[in-house]
């Protein structure tokens, strides 16, 4: 179905899974996986190989036996070749959560491509690279004057169509809630993992407090600052002349003339909270990706985010 976003471009919006994610991509992004920087130990025994040592499937090592050790892993077969008891050491297998955080305020439906669109996809794409690998899965919509809207503690590829037919049904606008949702997450975490914020982070109450909400709670942060195009080089569209600006999310009108300096203006002040944004990230020791919606998606996945310590 097509629609006309606010700023009166046409808009292809996905009418079924297929179109979010094809089979040609979900091939590719079976071989991928999610990387946390940190080791973290979950609540439940999980699909994820941990450093730490304990009970599991998977041999890893042998030890001599201390006095007050299980003796349900003595190898009683070395016992009988030498006399001396040695236990068995498997690779305990840890519970990661992933969790996909998806602005869908006003100022997301934006841009060619779409920024609300290129989100729903790119969520699409990496709650499905944790459903395959056997991670718990939620995703997380903020941005609507409802509220914030959720899709928790799923498992395994067999959810793939209950993911995506969620993300269907959102819908861009509203003003952002990004202090109220991140707040929220924080405190109804369960276990520990990655949490991915898609967002352009263009809220007039600023985003620090969010953040901060976030950052050391047992999640190791992504915040991928959704931008398109025309936002990066809006000069590249051909904008000029008299031009009236609406805020898409409160309404709110200027009217100003496009000049050359204008739009060096623009670009020096779009460079500047860029990078605020990247060095408050740095200081809470959050990963800031700014990602163009011109990125073809694969190339984003599999080389970008790779390099970025997220994806393997």
């Amino acid at each position: 179905m097509s629609e006309f976003s606010p700023d009166g471009v046409k808009v292809t919006r996905p009418q079924r899974v297929d179109d979010l994610i094809d089979s040609r991509l979900m091939a590719r992004l079976e071989r991928l996986d999610m990387v946390s920087r940190k080791i973290f130990s979950g609540r439940v025994q999980g699909e994820r190989r941990s450093r730490r040592r304990g009970m599991s499937v998977e041999f890893a090592d042998f030890r001599p036996y201390v006095a007050g050790d299980d003796l349900r892993f003595v190898d009683w077969n070395i016992y009988g070749r030498l006399d001396r008891l040695f236990m068995k050491i498997f690779l305990e297998e840890e519970d990661l959560s992933l969790v996909v955080a998806i602005d869908t305020s006003a100022s997301m439906d934006w841009g060619s491509p779409n920024k609300f669109e290129y989100a729903r996809r790119l969520a699409m794409a990496l709650g499905y690279i944790g459903l395959v690998n056997h991670n718990r899965v939620s995703l997380c919509a903020f941005g609507e004057a409802g509220g914030m809207q959720r899709l928790s503690d799923m498992r395994g590829r067999r959810r793939t169509r209950e993911m995506g037919s969620w993300l269907l049904g959102l819908e861009p606008g509203g003003a952002g809630t990004f202090d109220d949702a991140m707040k929220t997450l924080a405190h109804s975490r369960s276990g520990r993992g990655v949490m991915i914020v898609l967002s352009d982070f263009m809220f007039k109450e600023g985003y620090e407090n969010g953040l901060r909400a976030v950052a050391g709670r047992g999640f190791d942060v992504f915040a991928a600052q959704l931008l398109s195009p025309e936002e990066l080089d809006p000069g590249a569209g051909g904008l000029h002349g008299d031009v009236r600006l609406v805020d898409v999310e409160d309404e709110q009108e200027t009217e100003i003339t496009v000049s050359q300096k204008l739009l060096k203006t623009y670009k020096d002040s779009l460079n500047r909270h860029c990078g605020t944004l990247r060095d408050y990230c740095i200081r809470r020791d959050i990963t800031h990706m700014l990602v163009d919606t011109g990125t073809d998606l694969d190339v984003l996945l599999m080389e970008y985010f790779r390099r970025r310590g997220l994806l393997r």
